[in-house]
């Protein structure tokens, strides 16, 4: 059974050529294997290259539009021994629709693809945003023939071989006898035309390898996992055509004190028995490098959260920010000299209560809830 090649991209089966190349770079950021190195995402990437390749090329493209598949050929039979498949039997009884000069040569300028890069930065530049420097290796314009591929910067000719169509005629026996096939001019490549003095840096593509270093401004309030879009930063097409898109993910450091939740910040207090019973202070350096203060109330209790607003993550590109929130974590002391005991003693002696178990009827709603969901760090 033939391939679903539209299927396989998603786009309809009068798809232009912009809309096919569209359709693979937006799979291609899903399943490319520098972004996903799944083996389910590299044989998706694979499926959705071999797609690509196919509706792009007019021969390949006509054999789908009649039904068959072009990349079966050579494989049904009286391919293994004439070297000619049942596509190409296929095409030549039904004839070349939608190929030779109703399709034309391809063009030799192409639009270029996205490259994607990632970048780490610390929760303190994530705080204030920052600005990174990285390195691209990619595709760019050749300066020596500025994209044309010819060293004399001289206009290609036509192709004689092909008389400009990109495609040529030839016979190729099968065991229905001779049959009359169209395929790539192999002279020209497809397309129709031929540089007669091949730029000697770039050898005709008109864009050559290269390393360039980009600095990437990075917004406060970043979100680990973002990507950053810089348009027309990415590889230049063949022939000098329009470079793609560069898109930089940015990854974020742990922090030794701080974990983020959203625009909010959590840290951990450890606070003594006794400061807990009397109220505190503690001082802790924030994401910007000042001293905020945490005051901590008489009377607080294990687990209680202190909230100070606004004083979290900014949010991106918006007004305000989120909070610090502080978890509260009393410590009881494990060693007591005689005088410690015997003030601690005079203490609880002073006092009604003393330790029970508590009916789960007259616990706070949604008591075992919060134990299951204690904060981690």
């Amino acid at each position: 059974m033939a391939r679903d090649y539209y299927g396989i991209l998603g786009v309809e089966q009068g798809a232009t050529d912009a809309e096919i190349k569209k359709a693979y770079r937006r799979l291609a950021r899903k399943y490319h294997p520098d972004v996903n190195d799944t083996e389910e995402a590299a044989e998706k990437f694979r499926e959705i290259s071999v797609a690509q390749e196919v509706l792009l090329d007019p021969q390949k493209r006509s054999i789908v539009d009649r039904g068959g598949d072009p990349m079966e050929q050579g494989r049904a039979a009286g391919g293994p021994q004439g070297g000619f498949g049942f596509g190409d039997i296929f095409e030549a009884f039904f004839g070349d629709t939608g190929t030779g000069a109703g399709r034309g040569p391809k063009s030799r300028v192409q639009p270029g693809n996205d490259a994607l890069l990632r970048t780490t930065i610390s929760l303190a530049e994530a705080y204030s945003g920052t600005r990174k420097d990285v390195t691209v290796d990619t595709a760019v314009l050749c300066e020596h023939c500025h994209g044309t591929g010819s060293e004399s910067e001289s206009k290609p000719v036509t192709c004689d071989e092909c008389g400009g169509q990109g495609q040529v005629q030839q016979v190729q026996q099968s065991f229905l006898g001779n049959i009359m096939t169209t395929t790539s001019c192999p002279k020209c490549s497809g397309f129709g035309e031929i540089i007669t003095d091949p730029c000697q840096k770039c050898g005709g593509q008109g864009r050559v390898r290269s390393r360039r270093d980009i600095s990437v401004k990075i917004p406060a309030g970043i979100v680990g996992g973002m990507r950053i879009r810089m348009a027309g930063q990415g590889e230049v097409g063949h022939g000098g055509g329009p470079a793609g898109d560069l898109y930089v993910e940015v990854d974020t450091e742990t922090h030794p004190v701080f974990v983020r939740e959203g625009d909010n910040l959590h840290l951990k207090v450890n606070v003594p028995m006794y400061d807990a019973a009397l109220g505190t202070s503690v001082e802790v350096e924030d994401l910007a490098g000042e001293t905020t203060t945490i005051e901590v109330p008489a009377g607080t209790q294990p687990e209680e959260e202190i909230v100070l607003t606004g004083e979290g993550m900014p949010r991106l590109r918006r007004e305000g920010a989120g909070d610090m929130i502080a978890h509260v974590q009393v410590l009881v002391p494990t060693e007591l000299s005689k005088e410690q005991r015997r003030s601690l003693e005079e203490l609880r002696d002073g006092h009604d209560e003393s330790a029970s178990v508590e009916e789960e009827a007259g616990q706070d709603e949604g008591f075992f809830s919060r134990l299951r969901d204690r904060f981690r760090f």
